[in-house]
């Protein structure tokens, strides 16, 4: 980790985890520096080793605010995240057992992807939510905290549960280091999420231009006060789309789950299996948290929280390897660490500079079973597109201590 500091140009100090700037893109050093700057950011800035350039704040920032919150550094994908669960079944027989559709995996495959919707589909029918009934009994007509624009979107959220999405979502089949069968699905709050997060940008920045604390609007980081009814808005509306990114994951979780008890017992004779350490974490949040000694709020953007014992999740590339990490609890980093191996070049560049051939073959080199049903832009997941994920790990080693190694076998993507 090294601090950058230059006090003509920042207010707070960055403290990056990477071994120098070189490592950085110019526009991440930027979006970096004007977080430095907001008036109202606490003690310094946090940039994971996973970090690269996003929308107004770096993917894999943390920030730390006093009074307010930032729509924009928590994102659209409010809530995005990687659930895991490992089971005692062993992982070989995904490659050994066949099946009338080929080996079992390649079968399991074609389940997850009849029974679980990817890329921009949504259920049939809308699926059961008593986080949203629940939600739906407390609209009232106040229109600040229940804007009709959102409203109408609670209704949509029923079938959009237990679905994928696209982009870097992903379920996979994976390996771990005894030769047992981990299951771990990455996905977010979908539209719902995307559509708060505008929603609410949009009204920061409105009511920014009439703010004592002016913000420059170039920087995209538009800001409500937490205990203006606006800002209390947007985290009622934030902590329902983490409940519900989170129910979205565990509802996918145990859909897979079901498919692989199924097919294990029905083709390798295997009735019954035990499953342990299940994880579901967050990477995409705002949280009201105790740092230094001051209640302030973090926004984690592609950052895990890793206090001392926290499990968490770091996947790897496809076709790569992924751990579950403990967090040592450093307070240099407001308790966070990498939510990935991030990636090292954008999706149109990985587009342009890889063939979908050439990724196909990759992953057919590395064994891995792909269920994909729009394959023209896998290359946006290759893994040349993304760092590697043990140089990551070695970045973060005073942030948390790998406990377990898994390999990707098969992976659905959107």
């Amino acid at each position: 980790m090294f601090v950058l500091f230059d006090q003509k140009k920042q207010r707070i100090p960055i403290k990056i985890w990477l071994k120098g700037l070189e490592e950085l893109e110019t526009e991440c050093i930027q979006q970096a520096t004007n977080l430095a700057n907001l008036p109202f950011a606490f003690r310094h800035v946090a940039l994971m080793p996973d970090t690269h350039s996003g929308y107004g704040m770096p993917i894999g920032g943390v920030l730390a605010s006093r009074e307010v919150v930032i729509p924009n550094a928590v994102g659209v994908d409010i809530g995005c995240g990687v659930a895991f669960i490992r089971t005692d079944l062993p992982s070989s027989l995904l490659r050994k057992v066949n099946t009338p559709s080929g080996e079992l995996g390649r079968l399991i495959v074609g389940q997850i992807m009849r029974s679980i919707p990817t890329g921009f589909q949504h259920q049939k029918t809308a699926q059961k939510s008593i986080l949203l009934d629940k939600f739906r009994e407390e609209i009232t007509g106040d229109h600040i905290l229940y804007p009709r624009e959102l409203v109408k979107e609670v209704a949509n959220g029923y079938r959009q549960l237990g679905t994928l999405g696209g982009g870097n979502h992903f379920i996979e089949l994976q390996e771990d280091e005894e030769g047992r069968l981990g299951i771990m699905v990455h996905s977010g709050s979908r539209n719902f999420g995307y559509k708060i997060c505008r929603y609410f940008n949009q009204l920061a920045k409105e009511k920014n231009r009439s703010s004592d604390l002016q913000v420059p609007p170039e920087y995209d980081l538009a800001y409500l006060f937490e205990k203006s009814k606006e800002g209390q808005a947007y985290i009622r509306w934030m902590k329902l789309a983490l409940d519900f990114a989170r129910d979205n994951r565990q509802l996918m979780l145990e859909r897979v789950v079901e498919i692989v008890a199924d097919t294990y017992a029905h083709y390798a004779r295997i009735p019954s299996f035990t499953t342990k350490m299940e994880v579901n974490a967050h990477h995409n949040y705002a949280a009201l948290e105790e740092h230094f000694g001051e209640e302030v709020w973090i926004h984690r953007k592609g950052a895990i929280r890793a206090g001392k014992g926290e499990l968490g999740i770091i996947p790897g590339a496809m076709g790569s390897f992924s751990y579950i990490v403990e967090g040592r609890g450093n307070p240099e980093s407001f308790l966070s660490c990498s939510h990935g191996a991030g990636r090292k070049m954008g999706r149109n560049e990985a587009l342009r500079r890889f063939t979908t051939e050439e990724v196909l073959t990759d992953l057919k080199a590395r064994d891995v079973v792909l269920g994909k049903r729009k394959k023209s832009d896998v290359a946006e997941e290759f893994i040349k597109a993304y760092k590697d994920i043990q140089e990551v790990l070695a970045e973060q080693e005073d942030l948390v201590r790998p406990i377990l190694r898994l390999q990707t076998v098969c992976v659905v993507k959107g």
